[in-house]
């Protein structure tokens, strides 16, 4: 039986660029930056993290990535949930997909990737709310206490998103099951976003849907496209979001590191050996 991880605490890899390097990375249970120049292996060891997770949560269960391990916390835990957030630009997405798609403003591959939380957003939506019918309809004398709490996590997210859109107007339809916006009374979708707009919205629509529980969140580079306030903001909004998250992502700039994580940050020439 599976039994799901608290965090990562060790990264092991072996023979990396053929045979030339060896990884061992002990990481911290809230945050851990992995910096370096252009070229250093940054993305290269986080996609060899990310495919033994693949591996281990995998329905064949054949074994792991040659030469990765890891240990997690507690020690018999043998999986972990995690998710990933890549630095999307505007890509299009190839048009066998696109005619499977209904909503004709979704043509990037960052686009793709709100379509699918868009979906996951929609059912999570539905099951708070059946959650509160459930716990207002049960007559207890806390009801209406408790089903504010059911609620408290996506009460956050929206807030969040209005103050960062603030500056633009815009804000969170609250009133629709599905995610749209509202301009000076206009309502808008979330595919006619700007890029940094569409990406700091994927990053918190992503640790909303873990839904508090233990993960890891890989991103790579994810300042990407957001405006600098926003890169100073990124760590701390999405850990007020899930206390329990562990972040690993890799970065170039300085803002993401400026609230209090420059002790996160590790170089890549300090985890690597001959």
């Amino acid at each position: 039986m599976e039994k799901f991880a608290n965090y990562i605490s060790k990264i092991e890899i072996l023979s990396l660029w053929s045979g030339r390097k060896h990884v061992i990375w002990e990481l911290n249970p809230e945050v851990n930056i992995l910096s370096g120049v252009n070229g250093v292996g940054k993305t290269t060891i986080l996609n060899k993290i990310i495919s033994e997770l693949h591996h281990k949560t995998s329905e064949l269960k054949n074994g792991s990535v040659p030469g990765v391990y890891m240990d997690f916390s507690p020690i018999d835990a043998t999986t972990i949930h995690f998710d990933v957030i890549r630095s999307f630009d505007n890509q299009l997405i190839p048009g066998s997909i696109l005619t499977k798609i209904d909503d004709d403003n979704i043509r990037s591959e960052l686009d793709w990737r709100l379509y699918g939380l868009q979906r996951r957003y929609l059912d999570y939506q539905v099951n708070i709310g059946n959650r509160m019918i459930t716990i207002l309809t049960s007559g207890e004398p806390d009801a209406q206490t408790k089903a504010m709490e059911v609620s408290k996590a996506k009460t956050h997210f929206q807030d969040l998103i209005d103050q960062l859109f603030d500056d633009t107007k815009k804000r969170i339809d609250r009133c629709s099951n599905e995610l749209r916006f509202i301009q000076y009374d206009e309502e808008l979708s979330p595919y006619t976003l700007s890029s940094g707009e569409k990406q700091i919205l994927v990053i918190l629509l992503t640790t909303l849907l873990q839904n508090g529980q233990p993960y890891v969140l890989f991103m790579d580079e994810p300042e990407v496209s957001l405006h600098v306030e926003w890169q100073e903001k990124l760590i701390n909004i999405v850990r007020s979001m899930n206390p329990n998250i562990q972040i690993i992502l890799t970065t170039h700039s300085p803002a993401v590191v400026m609230n209090g994580w420059t002790d996160a940050v590790t170089e890549v020439s300090d985890i690597t050996k001959e």
